[in-house]
């Protein structure tokens, strides 16, 4: 009996949110799935695409219509490297722009600081001033292209540099289109890049939501996202649920600024990951969708069908690539660029087959972006609207994962909302447990890895990668002392002065930002006016 338990037990299956996979999946009989016809026969729901509450897509034709956009994430070393690097992808087809920052960018140091010593132009480009945003955007009109920046705590910053550099090419704010990343609240629980207090942090946040919707209408301020948490080791499930929590804290702030709901949400936008679990990821995104859709329906009585839909951008799993067989990577990649198609992605990158070892090489972006056309092109998959609707695996998951999510919302809730599970250690705590598991599981075999834990190559050569050298910090060290001592000083003070003064204000800062940066205050310079005011967050021990 013992024995036919233990075999019952390993001949069970589940999903990465610990769903149990049955052996075959029949038609559901739950009431609230399915409609009865005039002669008594049952048949599913037949929601539409484009519809409330957008679960088969957010457009009616979608890919028959518009493919998604191929934005493939670029940037590292200096801005003239970053430049030749757009100007490639372009070349080769890729219809969007997604820009990398270094660390010291991202965590608001100049790349002649001492926090920035060894990390300049490493894990993205170095923008320490409007001159490198100039540099990295040359001959590149932003009035015809869209651009989105992976940037959280100086998003306010580097928006302000976008806006000034378009302003110099002849093309006026209203004219720009893009997405700043700018959600602080995944920073304080899983990637942790902060710089400010968690108010102040929002306040900010608020201030660019506001801005934008009156002076830059087709830029997205926000894009709030799962990916980091999924990287750092949550399910699926969990990916959704506190992403959508994340959210409402977000709507919350705008709406105690006085917004209205409809004046800012169909600008809000979202970020998630992809995995090779490609029936729970398709699954994923149609109840976030869903989900979203009514959170904005009957929790904050949006009116524009616009501020129901959740629009989002994805990219394939970096934590699910090997070091290990690297080419092993592409085939990863096909298989999570087909979920998130299939799932209906309104923007994708496609992870490089060298990520697990350095940034990409030139000719492993090309086939990663060469991943995505194939898709779009050959598959076929692109040519129905919602190709895996009616799959009785996919609607079990999807009823499963819809019913777990709420369940997490109303507990985050009654913990006074993600701010509060974020100081609580909650967020931080769930993805601890799961990414333990997973660890488990790979470490005992349960979870075959190919080339890792299973089919390894002991003599397998490692291929060619991409260096970033010491002389592109040298060489931003100097253009930041020629920066300083040319600079007309009196109007650098005072603008500075200005942009500090407003922070002690409730005045909305991104006025002041955009002055600073004309008066060509570097980043640093001004993430350090901000630190002067708000301080430095110090997270807590959590156990």
């Amino acid at each position: 009996m013992v024995q036919q338990e233990q075999q019952q037990q390993q001949d069970r299956l589940f999903t990465d949110s610990n769903f149990t996979v049955k052996r075959i999946y029949h038609p559901s009989t739950k009431k609230d799935n399915y409609n009865n016809d005039d002669d008594g026969s049952k048949h599913p729901k037949r929601e539409d695409a484009g519809k409330y509450p957008y679960t088969r897509g957010i457009h009616p034709g979608m890919y028959r219509d518009r493919l998604w956009t191929m934005r493939q994430y670029s940037g590292f070393g200096d801005a003239k490297l970053t430049n030749e690097r757009f100007k490639f992808m372009l070349e080769k087809g890729q219809t969007g722009l997604s820009m990398a920052f270094d660390l010291p960018t991202q965590i608001g140091y100049d790349s002649d600081a001492p926090h920035a010593e060894g990390e300049v132009g490493k894990v993205g480009v170095s923008i320490a001033s409007i001159h490198d945003m100039h540099k990295a955007f040359d001959g590149i009109p932003l009035g015809k292209v869209s651009t989105s920046m992976t940037i959280n705590s100086t998003a306010s910053t580097l928006l302000a540099y976008y806006i000034v550099v378009g302003r110099s090419q002849g093309f006026s704010s209203s004219q720009l289109r893009g997405t700043t990343q700018n959600d602080i609240l995944k920073e304080y629980i899983a990637r942790n890049t902060y710089i400010y207090p968690p108010e102040p942090s929002m306040r900010l946040i608020g201030d660019m939501i506001a801005y934008c919707a009156k002076e830059v209408p087709s830029w997205y301020p926000v894009s709030i996202s799962g990916y980091h948490m999924r990287e750092a080791g949550c399910t699926a499930t969990q990916e959704v649920a506190f992403t959508l929590a994340n959210a409402i804290a977000y709507i919350e702030t705008c709406l105690d600024r006085g917004l209205k709901i409809d004046d800012f949400a169909p600008r809000l936008s979202f970020f998630f990951c992809c995995t090779i679990e490609f029936f729970e990821e398709v699954a994923k995104f149609r109840v976030a969708r869903k989900v979203y859709a009514k959170i904005l329906k009957e929790y904050f009585h949006a009116k524009n069908p616009k501020s129901l839909q959740l629009k989002f951008h994805t990219q394939t799993s970096g934590e699910s690539l090997t070091a290990q067989q690297p080419d092993n990577n592409i085939v990863r990649v096909a298989i999570q660029t087909m979920a998130a198609v299939m799932g209906g992605t309104q923007s994708l990158h496609t992870n490089s087959r060298d990520e697990a070892l350095a940034l990409p090489t030139q000719e492993s972006a090309k086939i990663a972006l060469r991943t995505q056309q194939i898709v779009a092109h050959e598959s076929g998959i692109t040519k129905a609207v919602d190709p895996m609707a009616g799959s009785y695996y996919l609607e079990d998951l999807c009823a499963r994962m819809e019913d777990a999510v709420w369940k997490y919302l109303e507990k985050i809730r009654k913990m006074g909302g993600s701010v509060r599970a974020i100081e609580r250690g909650f967020f931080q705590s769930e993805i601890r447990q799961n990414a333990y598991r997973l660890k488990k599981e790979a470490d005992g075999q349960q979870r075959i890895l190919v080339g890792v834990n299973r089919y390894e190559d002991a003599d397998e050569e490692q291929p060619e990668i991409l260096r970033i050298g010491s002389s592109v910090e040298m060489q931003q060290r100097e253009e930041l002392k020629k920066l300083r001592a040319s600079r007309d000083r009196t109007k650098w003070e005072k603008a500075v002065s200005a942009l500090s003064s407003a922070a002690e204000t409730d005045a909305n800062l991104m006025p002041h930002i955009i002055k600073a940066v004309e008066a060509e205050a570097t980043t640093g310079e001004i993430s350090d006016a901000f630190r002067s005011v708000f301080g430095r967050y110090e997270p807590k021990e959590v156990f």
